[in-house]
């Protein structure tokens, strides 16, 4: 992570805010593909089998879900330090920016662990998990990039709770989807 923001302190230097904003959010896509998404990917079938004799399906799944939100959130406030400390700050708003990036680093999370998951079934299929994700990823992050630029802007405009809430209930439903599926995924 630290790398490819410094290549792009090389190659940008501080760029516009738009600029910022876009990168700072691709970033955390790449960030969380490389950290959270690998997290059953990772696992060996022989874990996997201690795993389902010790605990049930859906505390397994809370569990990953928990443990990867908050690996998301401390890549994600590291990622945005580096981002300070190479390409500037920008930001007029602190405390809802970092709002909104713990947000956006669980929503991330939440979607890549569950993704995981699917793909850790199908024998280990990465592309998988590329393939279900881009549909389901483009609109969370179009939803942070607009949520994003709004506090850039030294007025903070309407509309934001509606868009925060809207957020918010898509990682609702995909801790619920989990929490519903997986137990199925668990026992195959």
């Amino acid at each position: 992570m630290a790398a490819t923001i410094f290549v792009l302190y090389l190659a940008m230097g501080q760029p516009e805010i738009n600029v910022w904003n876009g990168l700072f959010w691709m970033i955390q896509l790449f960030v969380c593909v490389n950290a959270v998404a690998k997290s059953f990917l990772a696992e060996s079938r022989g874990r996997m089998l201690y795993f389902y004799t010790i605990v049930g399906g859906r505390h397994f799944i809370l569990a990953k879900l928990l443990f990867n939100v908050l690996l998301m959130m401390a890549m994600t406030l590291t990622s945005w330090l580096l981002f300070a400390v190479f390409l500037g700050n920008p930001v007029i708003h602190f405390w809802q920016f970092l709002g909104i990036t713990l947000l956006g680093g669980t929503s991330l999370s939440l979607v890549f662990t569950f993704l995981s998951a699917i793909a850790a079934r199908a024998q280990q299929n990465a592309a998988l998990m590329a393939i279900l994700g881009f549909p389901l990823i483009i609109p969370q992050l179009l939803l942070l990039m607009k949520i994003s630029n709004i506090v850039f802007a030294d007025v903070i405009q309407a509309g934001l709770t509606q868009i925060l809430l809207l957020l918010g209930g898509l990682d609702l439903l995909v801790i619920v989807l989990a929490m519903i599926l997986f137990p199925f995924l668990w026992k195959d």
